[in-house]
């Protein structure tokens, strides 16, 4: 079983709480909370779909500009030695430091696959 649903290029998790003996998930990779639940997977995907739909209509109402779910950037906090070693490697690649830190989670993801 996937612990994933996707809708409209958001992704949303799946998830089972024992002690409220329901489904629930959230949103993945949105600021602020975006969550649903149901009795049911067709009742939590229905409620996923929802959650969706009901965020792209808010944003339209405001007039602002949905979050993308995964824009392709974000922050990686190390320590200094760690910055350095990866920097002098990637020089010594010839890449940059963005494409040398993209080849390594590359490398670490489909090692974990």
């Amino acid at each position: 079983m996937s612990h994933y649903m996707n809708y409209k290029d958001y992704i949303g998790t799946v998830e089972y709480s024992n002690e409220d003996d329901c489904l629930y998930g959230k949103i993945l990779g949105v600021k602020g909370l975006m969550s649903y639940e149901g009795q049911s997977i067709k009742e939590l995907k229905e409620d996923f779909h929802n959650a969706v739909d009901e965020y792209l209509d808010l944003c339209k109402q405001k007039g602002t500009i949905p979050q993308k779910s995964f824009k392709g950037s974000f922050n990686v906090r190390v320590t200094p030695e760690l910055h350095r070693m990866a920097t002098i490697k990637a020089d010594e690649k010839n890449v940059s430091l963005n494409t040398f830190v993209a080849m390594a989670l590359e490398n670490a993801v489909n090692a974990c696959s």
